[in-house]
């Protein structure tokens, strides 16, 4: 099925539309998912009840959360309005409701604890989650030409809705930020002297930059280890570390640290944006350093930052003695 002809045309209507490269695994991988439940069965043959009966199948028999299943129907719909131009009518489900929650915050003393059982690249890279309230895959894909030292920011090119955004760079992080660039301006000539040295970057800017890719300014600040094929271009280039790398060691630090939280990358950009609060930073420029649109987004650190309870005291603590 992945030499379908009709999958290269959904592939195809999506590289049109610009979806990012991850969302384009994902959406195919659902779409095979639903023609394989079909028993092979062309799309264009299916409707409203095979629709309804995959997704059906993916609450009560898969048990998949609300996000993965509604990530299944945006794929579906995509489908058929773009490619199909059967657009979805009358379906009887619509979006999965999600739980309201709330982000899990560390403390900076559990910061603490686990940047001490990390070192090197990946200490550099929890101090930038941290310290600069950027996404994983902001961290991944800086480049050496993001990075300020001297203006003490860093640039982040077209993350989350294709926006671009200045954020801080922590004092802490500038000799280590150093090192790091060095390190990779060494890889860097090593890969020149063996007739490599390019960067990966979006088909779009490999046009339009295609002669400039080999220079340093380019270079991811956390590369590859090894040099790959562009999926697009098909020209060899060095791609940034991956991020289940980051996320094993990530892993580690947490059970070695004794930290008892559920922490994932983005549990120190949550951090980042409730510590910023607590330290009196105005609202406004949090959601600027982290890029939201809405300022409802960031409003919710809000009730993770202020005094939980106000003052409350339990009632036990007027009855019971320690």
């Amino acid at each position: 099925m992945s030499t379908s002809p009709f999958i290269g045309q959904v592939r195809e209507a999506l590289r049109v539309r610009h979806y990012a490269l991850q969302t384009e695994k994902t959406y195919l991988f659902w779409i095979r998912q639903f023609i394989r439940f079909n028993n092979l069965r062309h799309p264009s043959e299916l409707s409203n009840p095979e629709i309804e009966a995959f997704l059906t199948y993916l609450a009560n028999v898969r048990r998949v959360s609300a996000s993965t299943q509604n990530q299944a129907l945006c794929a579906l719909i995509f489908m058929y309005r773009h490619v199909l131009n059967q657009p979805i009518e009358g379906l009887q489900f619509g979006m999965a409701k999600r739980p309201k929650t709330l982000p899990t915050v560390l403390s900076a003393s559990e910061v603490n604890q686990i940047l001490a059982q990390m070192s090197g690249e990946y200490w550099l890279m929890t101090a930038l989650l941290y310290g600069s309230g950027l996404r994983i895959h902001e961290v991944l894909r800086l480049r050496l030409k993001d990075v300020d030292i001297e203006g003490q920011s860093l640039f982040v090119f077209r993350s989350k809705r294709q926006k671009d955004r200045y954020t801080l760079l922590p004092q802490c992080a500038i000799v280590p930020i150093e090192a790091q660039i060095a390190k990779v301006q060494a890889l860097h000539q090593a890969d020149v002297a063996s007739g490599d040295g390019m960067s990966s970057v979006p088909p779009s800017l490999f046009r339009k930059y295609r002669h400039s890719l080999k220079s340093p300014a380019w270079q991811y600040l956390f590369p590859s280890s090894t040099v790959c094929v562009h999926p697009y271009d098909g020209y060899r280039c060095r791609h940034h570390r991956h991020r289940s790398a980051y996320t094993k060691q990530l892993r580690q630090a947490v059970v070695a640290s004794g930290v008892c939280k559920r922490v994932t990358a983005h549990t120190f950009r949550h951090s980042f944006a409730t510590h910023l609060l607590q330290n009196g930073a105005d609202i406004r420029t949090v959601q600027s350093l982290l890029g939201h649109t809405d300022l409802r987004t960031t409003e919710v650190y809000t009730h993770v930052a202020c005094q939980r309870h106000a003052g409350t005291l339990s009632p036990a603590d007027r009855v019971l003695s320690p």
